[in-house]
């Protein structure tokens, strides 16, 4: 090749991007389905195995295997572990890596959340109005029959709207520019899935979340902002410890 058709015809390159490594994570699992290592209706090794194995955090190993529950590939049973249901076919094996791919990390959430939100409570402990308080509260008496009922999905959004009254109640546009967006990270798939399969797994742990919310707006009637911040952190510091368990 002469160095003119060099010119004309210049190498091209795909852009290369970092990768997540619990899409790496899920792309061996699938591997190891695919090869018959894990049979229709088996176990998966434990998070602890799994992560052993592959060198990676538990964490890490939970957000791909909640990929792989998304997209129906494996099913979680409490007490017990996780089982497949199928093998991806071709046009399948890659739903669970780029949903991990083109999603925010479910760490990555509850750090921004974490840093956002409680100071918002706490602005909204000393400017909020009667009926605002008002709506909050009916919002979690919806809160706390959903959970009793252990219904999730009705649960989960009344949750987000207990989320987006109090970043509303604030009444400052450029607050509701900034946070709303993270509140409905809520929506997505990787998110719901993690937090249903180990933050809110069943009716207790439901109505102790619900019981955190309840603290959250006392602090704010109580025009307690430096509580009201408090108990929104003790909300994520939560849910980080069980991501980091």
């Amino acid at each position: 090749m002469t160095d003119q058709t060099k010119r004309d015809n210049p190498v091209s390159f795909e852009k290369v991007r970092p990768r997540r490594v619990s899409a790496v994570a899920a792309e061996q699992l699938i591997a190891a389905i695919k090869a018959g290592m894990f049979p229709v209706g088996s176990k998966l090794p434990s998070e602890f195995e799994l992560a052993e194995q592959m060198g990676v955090s538990r964490p890490s190993i939970r957000e791909a295997l909640s990929a792989l529950q998304a997209v129906g590939l494996i099913t979680s049973r409490p007490g017990s572990g996780n089982y497949v249901l199928k093998v991806p076919s071709t046009d399948e094996e890659q739903d669970a890596p780029h949903l991990i791919e083109s999603e925010a990390g479910c760490l990555e959430v509850m750090e921004a959340r974490s840093v956002l939100e409680p100071p918002v409570a706490a602005y909204v402990a000393l400017n909020h109005s009667p009926e605002e308080i008002a709506t909050l509260k009916e919002i979690l008496t919806q809160m706390r029959r959903e959970a009793q009922q252990g219904d999730f999905a009705s649960y989960f959004e009344a949750d987000k709207a207990f989320h987006r009254g109090l970043v509303d109640a604030a009444h400052n546009h450029l607050i509701t520019e900034a946070v709303i967006p993270l509140v409905e990270t809520m929506d997505q798939t990787l998110y719901r899935e993690f937090t249903h399969h180990y933050y809110l797994k069943n009716v207790s742990d439901l109505e102790q979340v619900v019981d955190v919310h309840c603290d959250i707006l006392n602090a704010v009637v109580a025009g307690n902002p430096q509580l009201a911040a408090e108990k929104v952190d003790e909300h994520w510091r939560r849910m980080r410890e069980i991501w980091e368990a």
